[in-house]
Formats: structure tokens, sequence, C-alpha cells
């Protein structure tokens, strides 16, 4: 066996390539990129604010209009080679209309970075955002983190992040998360199509897998995963989640029914979805 019970690549990639099983992602993705366009022709943002040094790290911020506005930062999937940020635009109106200022991440990509790169822009962002608060002008009481697919995937590891130690800030400077069918366990990849680009190496998988770094203190994680996803995804988010409340942290687990890897995004541009009520409970204090 490769992993678990799965014996070949074929038998991985129809558990870990979403796009095999969820046909209708292409026109989901294209309507994602009509309303992303439109919403940074009509929504006040301030697009592409340098948090590093190179080409791809920056931030598009879409600020609410109240000036106590909680902020909450948005990361992306694409299985750490695909997509930016304003191909996600779409997911912040509702929520700057509810009274939330949004900041979508932008990352460099493999092939041309490594996995560990990429985590280390995620947290550069993150430690950006709360050292240069008169730049951007969000109020950082309330500070909560969310993440699809690949971006799930870095939600975890900004959660891990030891921030007193390696960045002088508050280590409890997040104050919710929410990891959207994510990927926690790297050990699979290697076998699968994605390896040419991930270029995993064997040490990767425990450094840069979050079931292996769980938070002694963090805050409350919505683990969130579409009911329609492969049985793989949905375990995935299961193990992180039961691992999770298992080390005394506090969560929210939710399989939304009747959506896919994709569509479940989709939950962004409806207040009554599941996952945008799950968003809402992490993003403003109780």
């Amino acid at each position: 066996m490769l992993y678990r019970d799965l014996s070949t690549q074929e038998e991985i990639d129809a558990e870990y390539n979403p796009l095999l099983t969820a046909l209708d992602a292409p026109s989901i993705m294209k309507e994602w990129a009509t309303e992303s366009a439109r919403v940074r022709r009509e929504l006040d943002g301030r697009l592409g604010m340098r948090y590093g040094p190179t080409k791809d790290e920056y931030i598009d911020l879409f600020p609410a209009t109240n000036r106590d506005a909680p902020l909450h930062i948005f990361i992306h999937g694409g299985y750490w080679r695909k997509g930016v940020a304003g191909d996600f635009s779409f997911i912040a109106p509702l929520l700057v209309e509810s009274g939330v200022s949004v900041a979508i991440l932008n990352y460099s990509l493999c092939p041309s970075v490594k996995l560990s790169e990429i985590v280390r822009q995620t947290r550069g962002a993150i430690h950006w955002l709360v050292s240069n608060q008169s730049t951007h002008g969000c109020n950082l009481d309330w500070l909560s983190i969310s993440g699809h697919s690949a971006g799930g995937h870095l939600v975890a590891m900004a959660l891990a992040t030891k921030w007193a130690k390696h960045y002088g800030i508050s280590e409890d400077l997040i104050k919710g998360g929410c990891a959207i069918s994510g990927i926690f366990d790297l050990a699979p990849l290697p076998y699968s199509f994605l390896q040419p680009k991930l270029q995993l190496a064997l040490g990767d998988i425990r450094a840069l897998s979050p079931i292996y770094h769980l938070p002694k203190t963090g805050p409350e994680l919505a683990v969130v995963v579409g009911g329609d996803e492969t049985s793989e995804f949905i375990r995935q988010s299961k193990t992180y989640f039961d691992l999770w409340v298992g080390n005394g942290l506090v969560g929210q687990w939710r399989e939304v029914p009747d959506v896919h890897h994709f569509s479940i995004l989709n939950g962004f541009k409806d207040k009554n979805s599941d996952l945008f009520r799950s968003i809402l409970s992490i993003v403003k204090p109780a």
C-alpha cells in the first residue's frame, strides 16, 4: 500500500484530485472569475498591498465601513500550485456587508518555490498585518482566518505558529479559524499527480503536515467539508478536527450536505449557508 488502503497512484488521484468527481468545477470557477472581476471594479478595496519582498507577496484588502470592524484573512486554494488572490474576490462582499473587513492573501506557487516557503509567506503576511496597523488601518482586536483546500492546510499551519517565539508578537493574536476542505496529512501527495509540481521530500511530510503540529493553545476552529467530497477529503478533515478537540482545543465540525470541493465556497455568497454561518461564528466576538 502507498497510503492507508490506497495502493496505486490512480487510486490516490481518484481521492485527491477533486476535478475528477466535481465535473461542474470548470463552470463554477469561471463564475468565480466573473464575479471576482466585478467585485474588484465595484467594491472599495486596496489591492496589491505588499507584505513581503517578492512580487507574489501581497494582500487584497476590502475594508468594512465601520472603523471597529473585525479583520478576516482568507487564503485561497489551488493545491499550492494554482490561483491568485484576485480569483477569490467574490468571497468578500457579504462579509463586508456584515461589518467585517477582508484581507485575501496572495502567495508564490509551486514549483517556483517549495511548500515550506508558502508556509513562511503565509506567516509573514499575518505578521505584517499585525505589525502594520497604521498602514492598513484595520482593527486587530478580533483577527480571524479561513482558507479553502490548500488554504485550509495553510490556516492550520498558521495556527500552529509560535508567534511570540519566532515573530515577537502575541501568541493569541488569531481569535478564530475556519479550515474548509483542507489537507492536513501530506503523506499521500508524493504518490499523486501533484508531486511533479510540489516536489515533496520525505522530511516535508512531518514538517509540513498540520496533524503533527497541533498548538497547545488556540482559538475556536471550525472545520468544514462538503458532504459530496471524496471519502479521503472528508476523513482528513474529520481526523484533524478530532485531533484538535482531543488536544483540549475548541472546535466545531460541519459536513455540509449536497456540496462538493468547489461548490462549498459558494456559501460565502449566501448568508444562510452552513459555511457562512460557520465563518460568522469565528469572525466576530460572541
